[in-house]
């Protein structure tokens, strides 16, 4: 593997991983926090691997990126992120599925490949519509999952130039290559994007869902920032990886998922579509592709940590309890750079009985069955979910009927 500036301590990388060029602008520090899917057994030691949580922006593609680098396989080999477990995403997977499958009219003569294709939660939506798939996903546990539960064949790898190469070979060109939410966690962009164009059909498309960062900015979703996102991408940074490689954007959405999301449209052609040119208008205007723009979010993110962490301690000394709700990486930093732990919160609830029985990583919260807020009747619920909220309220009806209350922090302080 080649040096891709591995988590250490210092100052990290000082090159850019889309570019290669030097002069990285330091944006924001979360300071040193565990790795946001690792979550310990309830008896396991309190002394958990930290790493530095530093976002920069390069000035030359406008990339905004960590610092530091955790090597992949420490961070992916075995997971615990099921994606099945969120009604909502299987939501957007089904509707997801239905559009990719009406607009380019695919049936048994095709091939859809879904790069980190998790527990086969989008696949099955295609298998269902007659469209032979195959997934790859480097956790093992997950991607026995995918094969056992669901028949999707399913890789047991990580995707990049090497692996395309070997399918490209065996004949196996994708109609569709699917990529969700796994661009950002890719240290080798560029390997991956070559693979990519190596492995698409001549009149193929990559579909490719990542989180905007004008929304993380604009909405102040700092607990979108953990070791496993290395990326945080504009238009303006995706245009400019995907030229080096001979593609263009042929169409970009933006979606809501994940607290703003943009679906890209990658292929082959000669020029952008209309509306990733249109974005890129947008983003000029804002200055997003400038350091300008990145200016205040440090302020806004403290302002956050702030406003919460002397609430929920004016809370505790009143007498209420609290307990959290989602055991998800967006709530494994949230609570370790806001210094909340299990003197604070007595539990996070959370459906996925992969998680339960476990601890938050870095803070020693358990993670229990969500039956456990009608037993135990908690006064406050934190939302650490905030991008599924209207689900979890729903699934909490019972408790909001009651008097229950949940708090969410993010972008502002509101308790409903």
């Amino acid at each position: 593997m080649e040096d891709l500036g591995l988590a250490h301590a210092g100052a990290g990388r000082l090159e850019c991983l889309s570019c290669g060029r030097h002069g990285l602008v330091d944006i924001l520090s979360l300071g040193a926090l565990p790795l946001a899917n690792a979550y310990p057994d309830a008896d396991a030691s309190l002394d958990e691997p930290r790493f530095p949580l530093d976002l920069a922006f390069c000035p030359h593609c406008t990339l905004v990126q960590l610092r530091h680098v955790v090597p992949p396989d420490q961070l992916f080999s075995e997971y615990l992120y099921f994606s099945s477990y969120s009604a909502s995403m299987l939501r957007h997977a089904a509707a997801l599925a239905a559009t990719v499958v009406a607009e380019r009219g695919l049936g048994a003569g095709h091939l859809v490949v879904e790069i980190a294709s998790n527990d086969g939660y989008l696949l099955q939506y295609f298998k269902q519509a007659g469209v032979p798939v195959l997934g790859i996903e480097p956790a093992a546990n997950i991607a026995r999952v995918a094969e056992q539960e669901r028949g999707i064949p399913t890789l047991n790898a990580f995707f990049g130039r090497e692996l395309a190469e070997r399918l490209a070979a065996e004949g196996r060109h994708a109609d569709v290559i699917l990529g969700l939410n796994v661009m950002a966690h890719v240290p080798d962009l560029n390997g991956f994007m070559s693979g990519i164009r190596r492995m698409l059909a001549p009149d193929g498309v990559a579909v490719i869902e990542v989180p905007y960062v004008r929304d993380m900015v604009d909405r102040v979703e700092f607990d979108t920032i953990y070791h496993e996102h290395l990326f945080y991408f504009s238009v303006h940074a995706v245009a400019r990886l995907v030229e080096r490689h001979g593609l263009v954007l042929q169409r970009v959405d933006r979606i809501p998922v994940h607290g703003g999301s943009l679906r890209l449209f990658i292929g082959m052609g000669d020029a952008h579509g209309p509306s990733a040119e249109r974005l890129l208008e947008e983003e000029r205007a804002l200055a997003l592709d400038r350091e300008v723009y990145y200016g205040q979010f440090r302020r806004a993110v403290e302002r956050v940590r702030d406003e919460l962490t002397h609430t929920l301690a004016r809370l505790r000394a009143e007498g209420a309890t609290i307990a959290g709700y989602g055991a998800a990486a967006k709530g494994t930093i949230l609570l370790n750079y806001c210094g909340i732990d299990h003197r604070t919160v007595d539990f996070v609830a959370d459906k996925s009985p992969h998680k339960q029985g476990r601890r938050m990583p870095g803070c020693g919260i358990p993670v229990l069955d969500p039956r456990e807020i009608d037993h135990r009747r908690p006064t406050y619920v934190l939302l650490l979910v905030w991008n599924i909220k209207d689900e979890v309220l729903e699934q909490q009806d019972a408790y909001r009927r009651d008097g229950g209350r949940f708090i969410v922090a993010i972008p502002e302080l509101e308790v409903l």
